[in-house]
């Protein structure tokens, strides 16, 4: 007797580890295979499951999979080791892990139906029976139904319980159904010629010859367009041409088009110097196993070239190529690129398509009919058979960190990706996160330098303004210097263009009561609303809650209200009054909701039709934006007060980036940089561009506090709609963690708090947390694995959710 094959199947559901199932049991079922999803039975009901591969057991109670969904593989064999990986690193369900990377749509359910039996169609006629029990057999008569069909108007719900007692009395018994997926392949009805020839005694009519004319001239052409090609293309003459084979009509799938756009190829640049070095350093690279480098290029100094150059190099090795960006804003310029030089080889991965759309894409690089795939974060785990080359652009962002689900850092795990895969990652920005520059200093990754701009273009000249001198000062002239005015009004006359940034939305960020002081404040979350002038509405930017402008004091009930801070609403409010003749534009997440709304707005740019752009973080991601060449930072030190040991570097970036949008063009750049701490060392390194000095400083800093790169960290984060929930359930998890540690532990695991997170309630959600810092990161790691393991309920409470994040970076 030949052997059942065993399987190692992952179940998406939160559990921890992996669970052996034998092959299917019923005839003709097809072969499982790594990368398909299966229907297996768990505890008292069918979950879906993610075949990982063979396994074996001597146990001889082992279930059978009960279905295969799936007729072709979802992912390759060889992503299978990224997915352990993340699971362990992140401590989170691997089947969650790879529900969560594959592309949405396909998450079809699994649905419990019920049907009534003899013995309760019996017991109907009998009328022996409660009125819900007889209610509920009634509809099931009519034919199966799920439970939540079962439920009458003005009814309350169908219980489980009461479902349960059915089928224990056999008045009903149940089935699983696997729902379908909500997305599937797109086919259309395509026609060819046959190999038959028409016999001389019978040949086609002038009608149907003009079928076949139009039919011979294409090869193959769709069933639409051959009707509108021939008019004499009716249902009636295809349906004959095929019945006396002379055409043949199938079916082939057809991709829904994510671009919206052609794009004409365009001509190579000439190199400079340093491009041509790097291409070089990168070509010899590629094909040789995994390598790390940080391509530490100034802005525009044409990092985008280098990516281009050596995909093209990785293609030519039949190898494919992986490119990351931190957001989708970013990816039209990116893809433009990358489709002028590669055309339909290219296919791009994020949440702004819809899911019909990342379906298809997901499909094409599984079938290797695109090599290159772009996009943000989740097209880390894009499906590509042989990776050679992953570019990771603007490595330094923060949106590669996600803040849900698997909280994963992208271009952490994209450094993975290329170790287990023997590929070469890149590393691309002009401001180096602390942790890459680290990496290079311990020899982790190798550095590249661009320091010139293309065409030897200048790097603008900055100067300062101390804000700190001018505290008295009320009106527009707090955030607009005359200073800054005047450099606006030169720039304007010039005909060039000028951006301003100030990294908060909205008109007024505190709006107070003008009779008793209280601010007003979310309902749901601990933190100011802000106004929006354009909508006249006061919001939250955390949850979205919102009331109208007009809104009374919810303190004492006055209608007067002071609208303190400023926003970028605010200040195009104020730039349209001083410069009336300027066409304004803002450009931040209340402007551009959508990827056609951003396209708009860089046209207009790129056309000049926008004289003055005032933009949020959204326009330090490097957006090329060749005419502006007057940058104005409204308050630099904005991001420096925020309760993050991080908030230094992310000054030092923002100022730099901000300040590169300006002179990328033929005419030289100027920026004026306001700030109320002009002599921090992370604005006095930003304005002199002397990035090893911010590091030098910064990294001290760390070292001397064990920061990160210096120790790990995760985050513990209780939340709960109740507040002593959450309060009790944090102390609970902090008393088990200090009292279950091993000495070793207790000397190298410092576990602080508990304590109420800095925004104590989110989204009606009350917030603590803990943090745990160590220098030895394996002890860290196995220390939470065996809490987890022995202490499930801990991290797994109900009515309190629990968040491990390794590697936090917003801890706010």
């Amino acid at each position: 007797m030949i052997p059942t094959p065993l399987y190692e199947v992952a179940v998406a559901l939160p559990v921890r580890g992996t669970f052996t199932y034998c092959g299917p049991v019923s005839e003709g079922s097809p072969v499982p295979a790594v990368g398909m999803r299966v229907v297996v039975p768990f505890g008292n009901r069918p979950v879906t499951g993610y075949i990982l591969g063979r396994a074996a057991s001597d146990r001889n109670d082992i279930l059978p999979i009960q279905s295969i969904v799936d007729a072709v593989p979802l992912f390759p064999e060889h992503l299978v080791a990224f997915f352990r990986w993340l699971s362990a690193y992140y401590l989170h369900p691997i089947g969650e892990v790879i529900q969560g990377a594959l592309p949405g749509g396909i998450d079809a359910g699994i649905a419990w139906y019920y049907h009534i039996t003899e013995t309760g169609i019996q017991a109907l006629r009998e009328a022996r029976l409660r009125e819900n029990h007889r209610r509920i057999l009634e509809r099931l008569a009519a034919g199966p139904a799920e439970r939540s069909a079962l439920i009458g108007p003005g009814e309350k719900g169908v219980t489980a319980v009461v479902m349960n007692g059915l089928v224990q009395k056999g008045y009903v018994c149940r089935e699983y159904r696997f729902e379908q997926d909500r997305v599937r392949h797109l086919t259309e009805a395509v026609v060819r010629l046959a190999s038959f020839e028409p016999p001389a005694d019978r040949p086609p009519s002038p009608d149907q010859m003009r079928i076949l004319e139009t039919v011979g001239r294409y090869g193959e052409i769709p069933m639409r367009l051959l009707r509108k090609e021939a008019p004499e293309a009716t249902p009636a003459r295809i349906h004959t041409l095929a019945k006396r084979n002379w055409i043949e009509i199938d079916r082939r799938i057809v991709y829904r088009d994510p671009f919206g756009e052609t794009i004409d190829p365009e001509p190579l640049p000439r190199l400079t110097e340093e491009q041509g070095i790097a291409v070089e350093r990168l070509s010899s690279a590629i094909g040789r196993g995994y390598r790390g480098i940080l391509l530490n290029g100034v802005t525009g100094s044409g990092k985008t070239e280098v990516y281009l150059q050596a995909a093209r190099k990785a293609i030519d090795q039949q190898l494919d190529v992986l490119v990351l960006v931190p957001e989708i804003a970013l990816i039209s310029q990116i893809e433009r690129a990358f489709r002028a030089r590669f055309g339909g080889r290219v296919a791009i991965l994020h949440s702004g398509l819809s899911e019909g759309k990342r379906f298809d894409e997901w499909h094409r690089i599984l079938k290797r009919e695109a090599c290159i795939a772009i996009g943000t974060r989740s097209a880390l785990f894009a499906p590509l058979a042989h990776v050679g080359l992953i570019l990771v652009d603007e490595e330094h962002d923060t949106s590669f960190k996600q803040d849900f689900g698997l909280r994963y850092h992208a271009r952490d795990m994209a450094m993975v990706r290329a170790k287990l895969e023997g590929a070469v990652v890149v590393l691309g920005t002009a401001t180096p996160s602390v942790q890459s520059w680290y990496n290079v200093s311990i020899g982790k990754l190798t550095q590249i330098r661009m320091s010139s701009r293309v065409e030897d273009r200048p790097l603008p000249t900055v100067e300062l303004i101390d804000l700190s001198t001018r505290r008295d000062i009320r009106g527009t002239e707090r955030f607009i210097t005359p200073e800054l005015q005047a450099a606006m009004t030169e720039t304007l006359e010039r005909g060039e263009q000028v951006l301003l940034y100030l990294n908060r939305r909205g008109f007024a960020a505190l709006p107070v009561c003008a009779e008793c002081g209280r601010p007003l404040r979310c309902r749901n979350c601990d933190i100011s609303l802000t106004y929006h002038q354009q909508e006249d509405t006061y919001r939250c930017h955390y949850c979205g809650y919102a009331i109208d402008g007009t809104s009374a004091c919810p303190e004492c009930g006055s209608l007067k209200m002071k609208r303190l801070g400023i926003g970028t609403e605010k200040v195009e409010a104020a730039v349209k009054g001083l410069f009336p003749q300027a066409r304004v534009a803002r450009m931040d997440r209340d402007a551009v909701r959508s990827r056609k709304s951003l396209l708009l707005l860089l046209k207009q740019l790129r056309n000049r039709d926008i004289d003055i752009l005032i933009g949020t973080q959204m326009v330090t991601k490097g957006h090329d934006f060749p005419f502006i060449t007057l940058v104005g930072i409204l308050l630099a030190d904005q991001s420096l007060h925020f309760p993050d040991f991080r908030a230094a570097e992310r000054t030092y970036q923002i100022i730099s980036q901000v300040a590169g949008r300006a002179g990328r063009g033929h005419q030289p750049g100027r920026v004026i940089v306001q700030t109320y701490t002009p002599k921090h060392f992370s604005v006095v390194s930003a304005i002199g561009g002397d990035d090893e000095a911010f590091y030098r400083q910064e990294i001290g800093y760390r070292k001397r506090l064990s920061y990160p790169p210096f120790s790990s960290m995760v985050q513990v984060l209780v939340h709960s709609k109740d507040p002593a929930r959450a309060k009790g359930h944090a102390e609970e998890l902090g008393r088990s963690m200090k009292q279950g540690r091993t000495p070793a532990e207790m000397r190298q695991i410092l576990i602080m708090g508990p304590i109420q997170a800095f925004m104590a309630r989110l989204a009606n959600q009350h917030r603590w947390q803990l943090l745990l810092k160590s220098r030895n990161r394996k002890l860290l790691h196995d220390f939470l694995e065996r809490l987890i393991e022995e202490h499930p309920a801990l991290f797994h409470p109900k009515q309190v959710g629990v968040i491990l994040d390794v590697d936090p970076v917003f801890m706010m």
